[in-house]
C-alpha cells in the first residue's frame, strides 16, 4: 500500500511540474502530456501494476489530444473570421496607385485614405490624392 502511495504521489507531482514547467507547441500537445501523466495516475491507483499505467497514460494522452487538437482548431478558425471582417466605409480606405519607374518598371504604392487626408505606406501625409509624379520621388527610382 505504501509503495502504491509513493508512485501515485510521485507520477502527480512529477504531472505538475511537466503542466507548469514544459511549454508545448499546441493545445494538443500540452493536453496530450497532461492527460497521459494523469492517466498515468489512475492506471496505477486502479490497477496497482505497471501494465495499468501503461494502458492508463496511453488512454490520458490519446483523450488529452483530441481535447487539445479541438481547442487549437477553433483557435485557428477564429482569426479567420476577423480577417473577413469588413471595415466601415467611414474608418479608412485603400487604394493602390502604379508608378513607372526610369527603366519602364512599375511599382505598386498603396495610399489610404483617413478622413480628409491620404497617407503613403512611410506615413507620409498628403492634403489631396497623391499623383503618380509625387510618389514617384518618394518611392520610384
Amino acid at each position: 500500500m505504501r509503495k502504491t502511495f509513493f508512485s501515485v504521489g510521485f507520477i502527480l507531482v512529477a504531472s505538475a511540474m511537466l503542466w507548469l514547467g514544459v511549454g508545448c507547441a499546441s493545445d494538443a500537445q500540452t493536453d496530450a502530456l497532461i492527460g497521459g501523466a494523469v492517466g498515468a495516475g489512475v492506471g496505477q491507483a486502479v490497477g496497482r501494476d505497471t501494465k495499468g499505467t501503461l494502458i492508463g497514460a496511453a488512454v490520458g494522452a490519446g483523450a488529452g489530444y483530441v481535447i487539445g487538437a479541438q481547442s487549437d482548431k477553433k483557435k485557428n478558425e477564429q482569426p479567420n473570421r476577423q480577417e473577413t471582417t469588413v471595415q466601415p466605409a467611414s474608418a479608412s480606405s485603400s487604394e493602390t496607385i502604379w508608378i513607372t519607374n526610369s527603366n519602364g518598371s512599375k511599382t505598386s504604392v498603396v495610399i489610404r485614405k483617413e478622413g480628409n487626408f491620404w497617407y503613403g505606406p512611410k506615413g507620409e501625409r498628403y492634403d489631396t490624392k497623391p499623383t503618380e509624379e509625387q510618389l514617384r520621388a518618394v518611392y520610384g527610382f
